[in-house]
């Protein structure tokens, strides 16, 4: 036996925000419905069932392939048939579902159904924080069962990214996935988020900048405040680790929030704009496994473009330090995604990402034209998953000059692989701050002043390069070369 609450019948719309409305209705139901029993397990209530709720659900189904505009990249499916996705969070979501929606009824004219699904949500993911589950695992003494008996915890073998990697194999009259992510993945995702950033996913933007530095950072806080305290329209607020929100003086200013006492893994910062339209800052350290790690979890939030600003070492004598390199492909030895995207997968360059950065390079350096390649060259970056890789022996020089690379580094292939693989458009533009192969070794000193020279003005060029993407469509931003043969509906 399980105890559940009522049953929901399931309902046919044709205006998206009613159809959010509806989800939330029923989100909101079933995680309170578990809040309560779970709280009722802390105080000792003994429990003879089993206790679920589950995820609500998107359905569509249609007879014909018939669709309105082929130019989009998302918001249709790709035959008849029924499409399904389990939705967490739908408050956080709002905006993007009632997008997605809006597309399918008005591409395929037919109603969406909103329902509830079959997928348990786990107790944990009732909670938008972690929830302490020690007095229950540890309170022997008054007979309570184990929470697994009671509830439906995180089952993480079926939190793959099989939908998005293309692997999914479907039992016969199963519906086709809706979405690249079920409810669960995500929500075990925004959890990961706030664990390695420090910040909730409340706070992340559409438009993000990786780093692997903590000298952009800095920088960032340093603009980011000196805008909100100018009043500067269009800006919210800026907010830290430990969910420290300074809001802009145009909104009465003030600080709230308490710093952690020891910084997160990955810090992530935020400009907030209406719409999610800010941007996001992480500084994810060094290493591609970082560069894996956070992205399959920003994934979940279907931003818009990320990008990866850092430095990289030079691999031509032609470069100075101080230039500029614009990926356009990479070579993927870093190893961090071969099971899920194998090496022999290409990475495109996005030609709109790509000229947004250059451009942006233009504008803050003021070159143009051919006097541009005096600061950037555009080229191939290898990625590798040794630091010392400038000592591994004369194979890996061999194998670098073979590829054409300019420049080298340990993230950025990652980033841009991930990006691929979720359908997120994504770019790179590294900055040369040392060149091993040519004696120009990175030591403390030279780094420093370099460091200083560099950083405002690379920052500056990516929040540029940002603010053009912002100014495209987001059907020409997100790429239909990101799309695979039989696609997802939404974006």
């Amino acid at each position: 036996m399980i105890e559940t609450p009522p049953p929901i019948a399931t309902q046919a719309f044709t205006d998206a925000d009613a159809a959010v409305s509806r989800l939330e209705e029923i989100y909101d139901r079933n995680t309170q419905f578990l809040r309560d029993r779970f709280e009722a397990y802390l105080n000792g209530q003994a429990f003879a069932n089993h206790v679920r709720a589950c995820y609500p659900f998107v359905r569509m189904t249609t007879a014909t392939h018939a669709r309105l505009d082929s130019r989009l990249s998302y918001g249709f499916v790709a035959g008849p048939g029924v499409h399904e996705t389990s939705v967490t969070r739908p408050d956080l979501f709002r905006s993007y579902l009632t997008e997605q929606m809006r597309l399918l009824i008005e591409n395929h004219g037919v109603p969406v159904e909103i329902g509830e699904s079959s997928e348990p949500i786990p107790v944990h993911f009732a909670y938008r924080r972690d929830i302490n589950i020690e007095a229950a695992l540890t309170n022997d003494a008054v007979g309570m069962r184990t929470l697994r008996d009671v509830f439906d915890t995180p089952n993480l073998a079926t939190m793959n990214d099989s939908i998005a990697d293309g692997t999914i194999e479907l039992p016969p009259g199963v519906p086709e996935p809706l979405s690249l992510f079920p409810a669960a993945r995500v929500d075990y995702s925004l959890r990961r988020l706030y664990h390695y950033t420090g910040t909730d996913p409340e706070h992340f933007q559409n438009f993000v900048i990786f780093t692997n530095y903590q000298f952009y950072v800095d920088a960032f806080v340093q603009l980011c405040q000196q805008r909100l305290a100018s009043g500067e329209a269009g800006l919210d607020a800026f907010v830290a680790p430990g969910n420290v929100v300074t809001n802009s003086a145009r909104l009465g200013g003030g600080t709230v929030g308490t710093a952690p006492a020891r910084a997160p893994q990955m810090p992530a910062y935020h400009l907030m704009q209406p719409n999610y339209r800010g941007i996001t800052l992480i500084n994810i350290g060094i290493g591609p496994s970082n560069a894996r790690n956070v992205t399959d979890h920003v994934a979940v939030l279907r931003p818009h473009a990320w990008l990866m600003i850092g430095h990289c070492a030079g691999l031509r004598n032609t470069q100075r330090l101080g230039d500029y390199v614009l990926a356009h492909g990479y070579v993927r030895e870093d190893h961090v995604l071969d099971h899920e995207l194998p090496p022999w997968v290409p990475i495109p360059a996005l030609a709109e990402v790509q000229v947004a950065l250059e451009e942006a390079v233009g504008e803050v350096t003021g070159l143009e034209g051919f006097e541009l390649k005096r600061v950037m060259r555009t080229g191939t970056v290898a990625s590798v998953d040794n630091r010392n890789w400038e000592i591994a022996g004369p194979s890996v020089i061999r194998r670098l000059s073979q590829s054409r690379a300019v420049a080298l580094d340990m993230e950025s292939a990652a980033i841009a692989a991930n990006g691929y693989r979720f359908r997120v458009p994504y770019g790179t533009l590294l900055c040369v701050s040392d060149k091993p192969l040519h004696g120009e070794i990175k030591l403390a000193g030279m780094a420093s002043e370099f460091y200083r020279q560099r950083v405002g003005q690379h920052l500056e060029i990516g929040l540029k390069a940002l603010e053009r993407l912002k100014q495209q469509e987001s059907e020409r931003l997100h790429s239909r070369k990101l799309r695979s043969f039989a696609e997802v509906a939404f974006q």
